[in-house]
């Protein structure tokens, strides 16, 4: 059962999940998000906030763009996506504290949080199978 536990212990320490970036961010604390998609789909819609570095990039930009001593999360469009492992994978490489946001952008937006394109930072609808919906308080 300890290798279980082992396995589960590390497959947290290499990801998150949107709701736990969203919750983190809004906490303060400084982790730096990375998409790693295309340009395309950068244009479309990225996580609020986040920088736009695609895996093939990283090598060469990471060093200069990002401290060496951040914690990065990076993320790809979705779960049948493995772009976010290649840049989780870059990340590493060249020694970042890294880990991949499972779901990625797909689930962001599933699930409410703030998402940023040409027009400015909205939220989409809420997936009612994903996320909770906001409940508004009556004074």
């Amino acid at each position: 059962m300890i290798e279980r536990a082992d396995f589960f212990a590390a497959k947290l320490a290499y990801e998150t999940d949107a709701s736990d970036v969203h919750a983190a961010l809004k906490a303060g604390e400084q982790i730096v998000v990375i998409d790693v998609r295309s340009d395309e789909a950068w244009a479309q819609g990225r996580v609020a906030g986040a920088i736009h570095m695609h895996y093939s990039e990283i090598a060469a930009r990471a060093a200069v763009e990002i401290p060496a001593d951040a914690q990065v999360v990076v993320y790809c469009w979705s779960p049948g996506c493995n772009a976010g492992a290649k840049g989780a994978l870059e990340f590493a490489k060249i020694g970042y504290e890294v880990r991949e946001m499972i779901g990625g952008f797909e689930y962001w937006v599933r699930e409410g949080y703030p998402v940023q394109d040409a027009e400015g930072t909205h939220h989409r609808p809420i997936d009612p199978l994903t996320g909770i919906p906001r409940v508004r308080i009556r004074a």
